[in-house]
């Protein structure tokens, strides 16, 4: 009895029991809300008991709560099959090589109805089914390296990346994807911008912000995108694939040192920061923005360095941040801290004595701005004057997350505070650059009537 209510329970599953109907019936529901045709659903084992979910003939989902539904009709029923269908994916001698390495998130998935959470489907076989139009773009191979939420990545996946897709270049493999959650990615594309540097062929981070049973997922815009820059593309850098505009326009090409998450839901969630993107890319063409990015070569070399410290923290500054909070990272051994501060790059005065002793004691400190956008500029006020005197170095445009995957990138390289200095502030994949251009800092702040008016015009 209990198979055909799964996940429901109390008042819930008493309800589906009274109107005798079960989960994946289709059914016509009339509630004090209105009236719903869809289908119903599995609840995950941890949800309440107040609630009846349906999935719409739009695709959404919608919880009716069980006091305001009056009767709920079975027009049929079937039960559902939530694999993805697989395919044989067609191999083309003329078509260029790409390999798909997994790590998790929600690229090509399905959902799991017992515990809510989200499935990734990984082989050709699966992506092919789930998008076909990959086969028109290349010969794919897959390969799952990890199967975890990007908050879970860290220096022993990040390394396990970088070696996995040097193996694939020095197999000759025309292009690199990499299938990612989307809350870290831009943590790993710094990365393995370091431990991975001059690459003959594209690297290609990608994932999706809404998974692939919702009509609104851009998994596989995202994924068609990706493959394209790998297979097709000449930019031979480290780079993340992700939607431009909030539609379905096109993709854009995010260089992987200069790229940041920027909203928890959008799926235009990633854009570049302190500068402009690499390209544009459809599904027709890609369309480069910028001369400046490194070049597709035909060898198979790469300069492969993991070499990673781990024992590196990044501090975000507020006000009346106290002491201890340095002190406790001197009394764990920390390495280095990279500082996210204040305006030009500031921090109060109760943090100075705890800072000098860092610095006294061989930690690497670096100061960033928690603006994101512009420079650290220390010498303009005694604060950052006086800091610079204890020992923190102004890191530049560096973004905070990438001055930190650096920072430990770095520190794994040596232990020498100057030679730590000269990587640091020497640029290796655009993380530094020497101005803002004029274009790089666009922020449309809704509400204004010019702001509206220039929108306006866009849409004719």
């Amino acid at each position: 009895m209990a198979d055909k209510y799964k996940g429901y329970r109390g008042e819930a599953k008493d309800k589906l029991i009274e109107q005798k109907v079960r989960v994946w019936s289709d059914v016509k529901i009339d509630s004090t809300r209105g009236k719903f045709v869809g289908i119903i659903l599995p609840r995950a084992e941890t949800s309440d008991d107040s609630h009846i979910v349906i999935k719409l003939r739009n695709g959404y989902n919608i919880g009716l709560t069980v006091n305001t539904i009056k009767q709920i009709t079975e027009t049929a029923y079937e039960e559902a099959n939530y694999k993805i269908p697989e395919k044989e994916f067609p191999y083309d001698p003329k078509k260029p090589n790409v390999k798909l390495l997994g790590t998790g998130g929600t690229i090509a998935s399905r959902l799991d109805y017992r515990t809510g959470a989200v499935i990734p489907a990984f082989s050709p076989g699966e992506l092919y089914g789930s998008v076909p139009e990959l086969a028109d773009i290349c010969n794919l191979q897959t390969e799952k390296l990890y199967g975890v939420f990007s908050e879970n990545m860290g220096p022993a996946q990040w390394k396990g990346t970088a070696e996995a897709i040097a193996r694939e270049i020095k197999k000759g493999t025309d292009g690199i994807v990499i299938g990612h959650g989307t809350d870290t990615m831009h943590h790993t594309s710094a990365i393995l911008s370091f431990m991975l540097q001059d690459s003959p062929v594209p690297i290609v981070m990608v994932g999706s912000q809404r998974s692939s049973d919702r009509p609104s997922s851009d998994a596989a815009l995202n994924l068609m995108h990706a493959t394209k820059t790998a297979a097709e593309s000449d930019i031979a850098e480290v780079m993340v694939c992700m939607f431009g505009p909030t539609s379905d326009e096109y993709g854009l090409l995010h260089r992987g040192t200069r790229v940041r998450k920027m909203h928890s839901s959008y799926r235009s969630t990633f854009r570049t920061i302190g500068d402009i993107p690499i390209a544009i890319v459809d599904r027709e063409k890609i369309t480069t923005l910028r001369t400046d990015y490194k070049r597709r070569r035909k060898d198979k070399k790469v300069k492969l360095n993991t070499n990673f410290e781990e024992k590196v923290s990044i501090v975000y500054y507020y006000p009346n941040m106290k002491p201890d909070i340095i002190e406790s990272l001197i009394d764990n051994e920390y390495k280095g801290i990279i500082i996210a501060g204040t305006g030009l790059g500031h921090i109060n005065k109760p943090l100075y004595e705890p800072i000098r002793k860092a610095c006294q004691k061989g930690i690497a400190v670096y100061m960033t701005v928690q603006t994101l956008w512009g420079y650290v500029q220390m010498y303009v006020y005694d604060t950052g004057r006086d800091l610079m005197d204890i020992g923190i170095v102004p890191a530049a445009n560096m973004l905070p997350e990438v001055a930190y995957v650096k920072l430990g990138w770095a520190l794994g390289q040596t232990n020498k505070l100057e030679k730590v200095k000269e990587i640091m502030l020497t640029p290796i994949a655009g993380e530094i650059t020497d101005r803002e251009p004029h274009d790089g800092y666009l922020i449309y702040q809704g509400g204004l009537p010019e702001i509206s008016k220039f929108l306006k015009s866009c849409k004719k």
